[in-house]
């Protein structure tokens, strides 16, 4: 498919209308050809770079590391040690914010657990929150 409508391309991507024209507008889309009306009209290249973009997207990748990687993808022979770098940031960005969700659902049980289920002026989750060195780690 050579002669995508905006829509079109919005909908094989999964991609919404507005986000693809800032993709275009950044740079991390290349601008699509007109037709004589004046309309956008993308090709199987622009839905690979919108596939390219969201992937990277659902795997957290900032915009920064994604145009990275795009144009290490114009250079196919290079070695991928940049890439990897990229990715293992990624991966360790990753592994700190599951490590402070896990300390968060652990502050959370606690909470709940010592709760008494009586009435809120008793209530530990109430007083948890109101006052932050009764969580575990703030000893």
């Amino acid at each position: 498919m050579s002669d995508m409508s905006i829509g079109n391309l919005s909908r094989q991507s999964g991609v919404k209308v507005p986000t693809i024209r800032y993709y275009e507008s950044i740079g991390m889309l290349d601008t699509p050809p007109r037709s004589p009306g004046g309309q956008r009209r993308y090709s199987a290249g622009h839905l690979e770079q919108l596939r390219f973009i969201r992937h990277g997207r659902e795997l957290g990748f900032g915009l920064d590391d994604l145009r990275a990687l795009q144009d290490l993808t114009n250079r196919p022979h290079q070695s991928c040690e940049e890439a990897d770098a990229i990715a293992r940031k990624q991966l360790a960005d990753v592994e700190r914010r599951i490590a402070g969700l896990e300390a968060v659902r652990a502050e959370l049980e606690r909470m709940v657990e010592r709760c008494s289920h009586g009435v809120v002026d008793k209530c530990r989750v109430i007083q948890t929150l109101s006052d932050h060195a009764l969580c575990e780690g703030e000893h």
